[in-house]
Order: C-alpha cells, then sequence, then structure tokens
C-alpha cells in the first residue's frame, strides 16, 4: 500500500478531502501515488460560510503550493462538481455552504491562486483511489460504500465513474433510495444506528463504536441494531450490483470497520433480493485512498 512519504516531489498535486468535521491536506505523487506532508484539521461544526472556507483556505496554505497549481478537492454532496457550488441546505453538516460557489471562493482565499481546482464527490474519491492503490485494484466494475454520518457511494468502469444510466441510481447515489418507505439512511448511517439502538432499549447516550463493542458481546439490543441497518443496506444495494455488473463491492468508512458485525446481516441482505455473484472487500487504504482519488481527475481530466 501506498504510505505517506516524506518529501514533495516535481508534479506532485496538492489535494484536500473534506468531510463534516475535518479536512485532510496533502500532495500526491502521480508516479505511483505516493502521499506527502500529509495533515488534518478540524472544520468548526457549526461555522459560518466564510470561516469554513478560511478553514479549508488555511489547511490548503499549509501545503505551499505554487501559484498556478492543479489542485484535486474531494468534498461530500449534494454538490455541483462541475461548478463548484455547495447544495448543502438541510444535510446537517457544512450547511452554511449552501448555496456558495466554493471554487470562487477558495480561488480568493488561497494564498497563491490555483490554476484550477478539479471537485470530485468524496465517495468517488474514495473508491477511484482504491482502484489505484487499494482493494480494488485491477478491478473492471467496482461499487464503494462508504458508512459513517451517512452513506456514500460510487460506481467505477475501469476507473472511470459512472454517475448517470440506467445501471446506477440517480446520480448514483444510494442515500436517495428508500427503504420500507424511508430513506435509506434512517436505516444505515450514525444516527440511525443509535435509534435504532434505542428504541430496542439501548442508553441513547451511546456512540456507534460503544455499540459495537456491546454487540460483540452478544447485547440483544446492539445485535438487533446492526443487524437491521445493514440487511436494509443489503436489500437496497444489491438489485444495483446486479444491474451494474459489479464484480467488486469494497467498503469504507469508520463504521465499516465493524466488518466483523456487517458482514452477516449485509450478506443475508443482498441474497434475499439479488443472485448476483461478486466479492466483497473492507478498504485496503481508507486513509490515502480519497486523497489520491482527489488526485486522479487533475492529472487525467479527460479518464
Amino acid at each position: 500500500m501506498s504510505r505517506p512519504t516524506t518529501r514533495r516531489g516535481p508534479g506532485d498535486i496538492p489535494v484536500l478531502e473534506v468531510g463534516g468535521a475535518r479536512v485532510t491536506a496533502g500532495w500526491v505523487r502521480p508516479d505511483g501515488w505516493q502521499v506527502s506532508g500529509l495533515t488534518r484539521a478540524p472544520l468548526p461544526a457549526q461555522g459560518s460560510a466564510e470561516q469554513l472556507i478560511e478553514a479549508l483556505a488555511r489547511a490548503g496554505a499549509g501545503l505551499g503550493a505554487e501559484p498556478g497549481a492543479a489542485w484535486g478537492i474531494a468534498m461530500p454532496g449534494p454538490f455541483d462538481y462541475v461548478r463548484g457550488v455547495a447544495h448543502y441546505a438541510g444535510t446537517g453538516r457544512l450547511q452554511a455552504l449552501a448555496g456558495v460557489d466554493v471554487r470562487s471562493a477558495l480561488y480568493q482565499a488561497l494564498p497563491h491562486q490555483p490554476g484550477s481546482l478539479c471537485f470530485s464527490n468524496d465517495a468517488s474519491a474514495f473508491l477511484v483511489g482504491e482502484w489505484l492503490i487499494g482493494s480494488a485494484r485491477g478491478a473492471t466494475r467496482c461499487v464503494g460504500v462508504t458508512l459513517g454520518a451517512g452513506v456514500g457511494s460510487a460506481f467505477l468502469d475501469r476507473g472511470n465513474v459512472i454517475d448517470v444510466g440506467p445501471s446506477v441510481p440517480p446520480q448514483a447515489e444510494l442515500r436517495l433510495l428508500s427503504h420500507a418507505g424511508r430513506p435509506l439512511e434512517d436505516w444505515v448511517s450514525r444516527r440511525a444506528i443509535r435509534a435504532a439502538f434505542a428504541q430496542a432499549g439501548g442508553a441513547p447516550t451511546l456512540g456507534v463504536r460503544q455499540i459495537a463493542e456491546l454487540a460483540r458481546t452478544g447485547d440483544p439490543a446492539a445485535v438487533t441494531a446492526f443487524d437491521g441497518a445493514f440487511r436494509a443496506l443489503g436489500e437496497v444495494l444489491g438489485p444495483w450490483l446486479q444491474r451494474f455488473g459489479a464484480e467488486l463491492l469494497v467498503l469504507g468508512g469508520s463504521i465499516s470497520r465493524s466488518w466483523d458485525l456487517i458482514e452477516r446481516p449485509l450478506r443475508a441482505g443482498l441474497s434475499r433480493c439479488s443472485d448476483w455473484r461478486f466479492s466483497i472487500e473492507t478498504a485496503g487504504d481508507p486513509e490515502l485512498s480519497p486523497l489520491v482519488g482527489a488526485a486522479y481527475p487533475a492529472v487525467c481530466p479527460t479518464s
């Protein structure tokens, strides 16, 4: 796996990976897809648009990129990746950026004006990175699902992101789908697992990591919460894996670390709604893959 190098070289791409709570900055070397200069900084959860842009620019400024550099930036959706405009109203994260032209704002806020800013969906960046350096290396058609505050998804054909057409969900976003009459993220997300745990009699103050620890001891409420979430995910996801002709499913995101609790209900849900045969892997390099995937379109814009 690619690990952070200690020195930046000529031709390296400055990248930002933006999450709901933090921003990660680094350099990616296209020759070998190695990462250097890795830093992470928190984002102000309740900050204004100006404060959020300032935090992103401060993280980018720490890289010391020259004027005219081509940047790669991974952002969560909903986001207009062509225009660089955020659509986060009502999402519960980064809401102050709703309607903001992030591209123009960063052109102004970064200390040395970039030559270009190439925005990617964060789940797509994750899967492209896994295709280059991780568990999806060499796969022809693969699907990535990230599990955390919500459900991220991406569909890849020979390294090309597929986000339109009959073989993928609308905008290739599983989060836009429903299960049993409710949005999928009401079943599969941090808040959903916590809510299901509390409804089954568990303490509402516990986080997902603590619930996972209880599930490993056989706690009924915790097992119920995980089983319900990932059986639902499998039932929604299975038909789309078959329609896309996926040979591989790659799971990432913080919740995917509980694969020992996820695998059984996920496979049960998948088999209930699809007889398609494919492999399932957890991310090979979950920390670096999104950075590598963010750099890839800046290097290969027509791929």
